[in-house]
Order: structure tokens, then C-alpha cells, then sequence
């Protein structure tokens, strides 16, 4: 205990201390501790409820559980070609390598061979065709493709057999289609194209573009995005009595796991238990993808009766799960001299992998988000999924509303380039108004439009203008380096595509201490969502937020769970809490009238005490009281979404509950001979409603913030253009941001307003939308390079904006020819 403190740990301490003075600095403190004091719970800056566990290292994960007497472990034979068949697969040699007591192959799963989230084409194992009649083998659709699962003493032994996956598989290949534009070009899609247009099916948005006086036309490719979650992909799964099964599962979706796997086995949902106390980052990719992992692990611990655990190295992690979808686009608009588009038509291809997974789904919402913060007269959309040879790509943060929102932030870009005007003012010209043009393409009217107050004072706040005017004097007389600013806005939708994915289910326990237990279907990834459910009943029950604590995510207490995903974690499982909690609420305030006279109404909870006909008790008080009473001091909670509706065929309806908005300003510098980089500030206003805890927001929107600027500017995707393996499979190869990536300056702050829909305490999911923030730093780095050339030309810069794609970009600006 009298250690001397490591220089190291003090720097890093003292840091911290900057970063949350920082942060304190961006709350009124004063508010909050007045609130506290009055009894509030919500609305309050608190840390994250396991942030002390994290810290000292006992926040435990699903490869920190004590194994079982008897474990095995579990590694997967992957396949060495992207496309072609698998004819036969050789295992002896494997059987008999050290420590291997099973190999496990298709033939092995007594039920379903597919984990497919909503198209059943999504196989567990690639099955081997029977030859003996002259058949073809099974099809082998990506380079990474799990063929069989070794199960061995230790890990290490499994995954060294499982290496000769090449010398045990005997295939025939074929030639593998990569690319979405090669996907498009053969009309090979997962789901059926998709057609979103406000009118007449996309004929009046001819008319309108060819009217306009002004018309552009171009394409874009924007690259996808590994999830790179801290935690890998793992499941431990324990066979119960009775051939049922538990698995220990890092996943954001455990009922969804619990239906795969019953559905893999054989089994009826309740012979199947699923568990996830936290996850170690999930981002989307432990939506639907855990489940193939969940399933092969639970098929070998049914078939051997023994535990197994399956934790793929992070090389195959990435070899073998999915992304998020590169887009390719084009476009072509009409616009007048003011820079507002008249009509606009795109399509959007993107890069599906193997099988459907969510690929659908996203399309839709990249759709659902090309419109952004703006009002389009007259669009026609077209959507398209392109099938490659590749892993099949999943949800990500922002679940394709990224790739819809860029699109159209890359024509406004271009727009005021060619009009020779600020940016800023064209998109302003373009935004959604408040009585009228606020009706969007699939036909929802916007109730909550805030963008204009947001972005103006976010454009006061962060002396847009001048420092406008500054980067412009500095470019004129900086040759190498040059400097580029943009504010960029959003508008974000919240609620799943799906209307039944819309709901959520809770139970709170009050034990007879006055100790509080709260279960819901949500799942804990990082982000706060236990936290914020905690401080919801909390605030319900009127007790110190210590007196309650979140437990595991567990298919045997709430049944029939949503996806903690589409930003909706704290909307519906706080609801689903609350709802539980008034109950217990309403059944202590009717008995503490009964038992000391009074109203029920006029009984107060707040601050761990009961006021009621005058006496004052202590909330614990009340509850053993009640207990001998036999008031049932427990309940269940629901809740679901209202006013959604979806007409998929039409693509027209209600999808969204509300919108959340947000706008950034970043201001980079660009080195012309090198084609680095460096964000200089950044400002960020963003709309999270009443906040529940403005501390957890403020974090989520940094991280989101710090996240989108990796995906537009140094994570890319490389696939071998011969035999379609993945080369950027490990942190060696695909770059995330550091913290030397943060700019000096990171101004972040919240919106203040309520929101206008009666979601929980006002608030706004802030999980996906901020996402969406950092393509102003995209917009800025365009800004330099066109700034290179004299803003002559128009960057053909692409996403993301590696040192080398803004070389290319600076390449062709500088070689344009100047203006007449």
C-alpha cells in the first residue's frame, strides 16, 4: 500500500483529471447538484455503473468466467479460396493431431445449418456434396469461410490443427466477384433492389433535373468499416440437464443467439439460456454474427456433453465476420443559383458479402437518410445489394444512415463548389423548413426540426466566418500546407426499420433492505445503458442511485428481446423500466396510506424517504413494511414504441419516432507534398434532448465523433484483387485512431431543448447519430485540397481520405486547367 506512484500512472492520472475538468466544464454543475438535492435522478452527471470495476480490472467478460472442470476449446478450419466448391474434407491428420478430441463438420449440427438473421442462406459450416452420384460439392462463398470446428484440450492446440484447414479441404475454385460494382454489373444482389421517390416513380425527378439551370453528375465510393471491438467474438457454452443448453454469450442480440442456437439443436427456445453480462464493444457486429459462434460452440458442447468455448483469434475475427457496407454511388442533380437541388436521383450499390445478414435493412436506412437535414422537391432513389465473394457485412453504428447522409453531403459540397459559394450557405438554403417543405421522401412529416437554431449557434459559437476568412489568408500565402474548414449538420432518425423490433420488456425487484434490482432485455456494451436504466428507477422509487444495481441481460427473465442497436437501448429498455417501477411506486404509496393515513397521491418519494400524512420514513422503512403487509414488492414492465408504421413494398410510412440533430465544425491542415493530415479543432453541437446523464452523452459523443473520423479517413478495407482474401485483417494492416488522432481542441457540447416526443424524461438516443458528426472532417480535408488548386476543380477525393487518396485528389485539382 506504500508503493511509490509510477511517474507513468500520475501523467495519465493528471490527464485524466484535465480531460474530466474538461469535461465538467461543458455542464452546469450547478443545475445538476440542485436538481440532486431536490431529488432528481436523471438529468444527472454520473459515471459510467461499472466505470470502478473497469478500472481496477474486475468488470468481468465472458473469457473472464471460471471454466469448468472438463472445458474444451474451440478453433475453426477456414477456407483457403473465396468462391468455388467444397468437394471433400480430409480430417484424419487433424483427429490426430495433440489435444484434438473432435473435429465437427456440417453433418454434425442436428438441426438447422444457418444463422441467417432474416434470409435462412447463411450456412453455420460449408457442408461437403456427396460424390458418389456425381453431385457437386458444397459451395464455398468467401475466403475465411468456417469449414469445420476443431475441439481440443486447450486453445492453442485447436487452433493449430485447425490451421491445416488448407491441407484438409479439397476444393475446386472458381472465380470470385469483390467488388459491388462488379456485383451490380451481373445483377447479383442478396435482397431485391429498392426504389424510394417521393412521386410519379422518379419521373417528374427527370423533368426537374433537366429543367434546372444547373445540373451536376458524378460518383463516389466510400469504404467500410471493422467494428474493432476491444472484446472479441465469444461464446461458452454448458450443457444442462435434460439436453438443454447455457450459453455465455458476448452478444448485443441474446434472443436472437437463444433462437439461433435452439434452432441449431433442435430444441424449443426454453431449453435454450443465454447470458451477457457486458461486452467489451459491439458497434453493431455482435448483432446478428455472434450467433455463428454461439451455435457452433453450443453443437460441440451438445454433441461432446462437455463445456467449450469458442474465442477466435482477432485474425480470423476478421476473416470471418463482417462490417460495415462499402457504398458506390452516382448521382446526378439539378439545382438553381442559389445552390438548392430541384431534383436529385442516385443509386447506391453496396458491398452485401455472401448472404442477406442486415444488408435489407441497411439499404433501407441508407435510403431512409440521403434526404439528411434537407428538403429534396423532387428524389429518386435506388438501392442495391450487391452478393460478393466476401464476409457477409452486417450492422455497424449508424446501421447504413452514414452511407445514405455522406451521399448528399458530397453533392451540396460539390454544388457550392461549382457555384463558387461557402458551403455552409448552400446547405443552409437546402434545410428542411418548420411549417412546410418538411415532409421527407417516405412521406413522415418532421415535427422536431431544431437545425437552424443548432446550427446557427454552433456557427456563432465557433466563429465560423472569421476563421473563414483566416484559412482563406493563410492558404494565399502557405504553397505546401493548406487549411480547410467545414460545418457539416444532421438529422438522424430513431427507431428500428422493423415497427415490432420496437418494444422492450423490464423487471424490478425491491428487496426487503429497500435494495433495488432492475433486469431488462438491453444489453451493456460500454455505452451507459445500465446506468441510465438504473438512474430511471431510481428516479421513480426516489432512492440514491447506489441503492440500485443492473444485472445481466438473461433470456430466462425477460423473454422476447430487441437488438440493443438502432440507438434505441435507453428509449425502450428505460421505458420498459420505468413502467415497472411506477408500478411498485403506485403499490407503496397505496399501502403507505393505508397504513398512516392520507391520499396515495399525496404520498412523495425522493432522496431514499417517504413523506407521507405528514410523518417522514426512511424508504427501507416503508418496503419491510410493506413486506409484512404481503404488497408485492416486485414487478415487470413493457413498453413499445407508438405511432410507427412501415410499408415496405412502398417504402412510405412513419419509421421514426423523432429525429435526433447535430452539426460539426472541423478544421484541418493538409500537407500537399505527403498528403498527410491533422484535424486542428474540432466544435461539436449536438441534440441528445433532456439528457439522462449529460456526462455518459458528452463520452458517447466524442467516442462517436473520434470513430466516424476513422471510418472516412484512415480505416481502410483492402481485398486481394485475385483471390479475395482480406489483407487488412489485423491492427498491423488496418489503422483505427489513437489518441494522437484527437484534436488539441474538442469542443463538444449539447444541445439544450427537450424532446418534442414523449420519449423517456425527453431525452434522445445518442448512440448512432453523432456517428454522422465527423463528416465535416471529410468536407474540411476536400476543402484543403481544393484549396490546392485554386479551387478550380472539384476533388475527386474518396472515403476514406487515406494520405494516398488525397495525393490522387491533390493530383487532379492541381492539374486542372484555370477558369476562363
Amino acid at each position: 500500500m506504500n508503493k511509490p506512484i509510477d511517474p507513468a500512472l500520475l501523467q495519465s492520472a493528471e490527464a485524466f483529471a484535465d480531460y474530466a475538468a474538461n469535461t465538467a466544464a461543458r455542464i452546469d454543475t450547478g443545475a445538476e447538484a440542485e436538481a440532486l438535492a431536490q431529488g432528481a435522478r436523471v438529468g444527472i452527471s454520473r459515471p459510467h455503473e461499472s466505470a470502478h470495476l473497469h478500472v481496477a480490472g474486475e468488470a468481468t467478460y465472458t473469457d473472464d468466467l471460471p471454466e469448468l472442470a472438463g472445458t474444451l476449446h474451440c478453433a475453426l478450419g477456414l477456407s483457403p479460396v473465396a468462391a468455388g466448391r467444397l468437394e471433400a474434407l480430409d480430417l484424419d491428420a487433424i483427429r490426430a493431431m495433440p489435444g484434438v478430441v473432435d473435429v465437427i463438420v456440417a453433418d454434425d449440427i442436428p438441426g438447422a445449418n444457418d444463422c441467417g438473421s432474416i434470409v435462412h442462406d447463411d450456412p453455420l459450416l460449408c457442408p461437403v456434396g456427396p460424390q458418389d452420384d456425381g453431385a457437386t460439392g458444397g459451395e464455398i462463398r468467401f475466403l475465411g469461410q468456417p469449414l469445420f470446428a476443431v475441439i481440443a484440450r486447450t486453445r492453442t492446440e485447436a487452433r493449430r490443427a485447425a490451421a491445416r484447414a488448407k491441407e484438409a479441404a479439397r476444393v475446386v475454385p472458381a472465380e470470385p466477384v469483390l467488388t459491388p460494382q462488379q456485383a451490380h454489373a451481373r445483377g447479383q444482389y442478396v435482397v431485391p433492389p429498392m426504389h424510394l421517390a417521393r412521386s410519379d416513380k422518379g419521373v417528374a425527378v427527370r423533368a426537374a433535373i433537366e429543367a434546372a439551370p444547373h445540373r451536376l453528375k458524378g460518383e463516389l465510393d466510400v469504404g467500410g468499416q471493422e467494428q474493432f471491438y476491444l472484446e472479441g467474438q465469444i461464446s461458452y457454452a454448458i450443457p444442462k440437464e435434460g439436453g438443454t443448453m447455457q450459453v455465455y454469450c458476448s452478444t448485443q442480440h441474446p434472443t436472437e443467439m437463444q433462437h439461433l442456437v435452439a434452432h441449431a439443436l433442435h430444441l424449443h427456445s426454453n431449453e435454450v439460456h443465454i447470458e451477457c453480462r457486458r461486452m467489451g464493444g459491439g458497434f453493431g457486429g455482435k448483432e446478428s454474427q455472434s450467433g455463428l459462434f454461439a451455435c457452433i460452440a453450443a453443437v460441440a458442447a451438445n454433441k461432446l456433453r462437455r463445456p467449450v468455448k469458442l474465442r477466435p483469434d482477432r485474425d480470423d475475427d476478421f476473416l470471418i465476420t463482417g462490417r460495415r457496407h462499402c457504398f458506390w454511388y452516382e448521382y446526378e442533380v439539378g439545382f438553381d443559383d442559389e445552390g438548392r437541388i430541384l431534383g436529385a436521383e442516385i443509386s447506391m450499390v453496396s458491398r452485401a458479402g455472401h448472404s442477406a445478414d442486415l444488408s435489407g435493412p441497411v439499404m433501407t436506412r441508407a435510403l431512409c437518410h440521403f434526404d439528411n437535414a434537407y428538403w429534396l422537391p423532387e428524389v429518386s432513389m435506388h438501392g442495391f445489394s450487391g452478393r460478393t465473394n466476401t464476409q457477409s457485412n452486417t450492422a455497424f453504428r449508424g446501421f447504413g444512415g452514414p452511407q445514405g447522409a455522406i451521399a448528399v453531403e458530397y453533392v451540396l459540397d460539390s454544388i457550392a463548389r461549382q457555384l463558387d459559394r461557402d458551403a455552409l450557405d448552400v446547405r443552409r438554403a437546402n434545410f428542411y423548413g418548420k411549417t412546410e417543405r418538411n415532409v421527407t421522401p417516405y412521406g413522415q412529416v418532421i415535427r422536431d426540426n431544431v437545425i437552424h437554431e443548432l446550427v446557427g449557434q454552433l456557427e456563432s459559437s465557433c466563429d465560423y466566418r472569421a476563421r473563414r476568412d483566416a484559412i482563406t489568408a493563410f492558404n494565399a500565402k502557405s504553397p505546401v500546407l493548406k487549411r480547410g474548414l467545414a460545418l457539416t449538420p444532421i438529422k438522424f432518425g430513431i427507431s428500428f426499420n422493423v415497427p415490432h423490433f420496437n418494444q422492450a420488456g423490464a423487471l424490478v425487484h425491491v428487496y426487503t433492505d429497500g435494495s433495488i434490482l432492475v433486469n431488462h432485455g438491453g444489453t451493456e456494451m460500454g455505452q451507459g445503458l445500465n446506468t441510465k436504466v438504473a438512474q430511471v428507477v431510481a428516479h421513480e422509487l426516489g432512492v440514491e442511485f447506489e441503492r440500485v444495481r443492473a444485472t445481466a441481460t438473461d433470456t430466462t427473465k425477460v423473454a422476447n428481446t430487441s437488438a440493443t442497436a438502432a440507438s434505441t437501448g435507453a428509449d425502450l429498455n428505460g421505458k420498459a423500466a420505468q413502467d415497472a417501477a411506477r408500478q411498485i411506486r403506485q403499490r407503496l404509496a397505496d399501502f403507505a396510506a393505508r397504513r398512516h393515513g392520507g391520499t396515495a397521491d399525496a404520498v412523495r418519494f425522493a432522496n431514499g424517504k417517504v413523506q407521507v400524512a405528514g410523518r417522514e420514513l426512511s424508504f427501507a422503512t416503508l418496503v419491510a413494511e410493506a413486506y409484512t403487509d404481503r404488497v408485492q414488492l416486485w414487478s415487470d414492465g413493457f413498453y413499445s414504441t407508438p405511432g410507427l408504421h412501415w410499408n415496405s413494398q412502398t417504402m412510405q410510412g412513419h419509421p421514426f419516432y423523432y429525429f435526433a440533430y447535430g452539426a460539426a465544425v472541423s478544421e484541418v491542415v493538409v500537407d500537399t507534398l505527403t498528403g498527410e493530415w491533422k484535424l486542428l479543432r474540432a466544435d461539436v453541437l449536438h441534440d441528445a434532448g433532456r439528457s439522462l446523464n449529460p456526462a455518459v452523452d458528452i463520452g458517447q459523443v466524442e467516442g462517436a465523433f473520434i470513430q466516424g473520423m476513422g471510418w472516412l479517413t484512415t480505416e481502410e478495407l483492402v481485398w486481394h484483387p485475385g483471390n479475395g482474401k482480406l489483407l487488412t485483417h489485423a491492427p498491423s494492416t488496418y489503422k483505427i485512431p489513437t489518441a494522437n488522432d484527437c484534436p488539441p481542441v474538442f469542443n463538444v457540447r449539447l444541445f439544450d431543448g427537450p424532446n418534442a416526443e414523449d420519449s423517456i424524461h425527453r431525452s434522445k438516443a445518442v448512440g448512432e447519430p453523432p456517428l454522422l458528426l465527423p463528416f465535416s472532417v471529410f468536407f474540411a480535408i476536400r476543402d484543403a485540397v481544393s484549396a490546392a488548386g485554386g479551387h478550380r476543380a472539384d476533388p475527386p477525393l474518396r472515403a476514406p481520405a487515406t494520405s494516398e487518396a488525397i495525393l490522387r485528389a491533390l493530383t487532379a485539382v492541381q492539374a486542372a486547367p484555370a477558369a476562363a
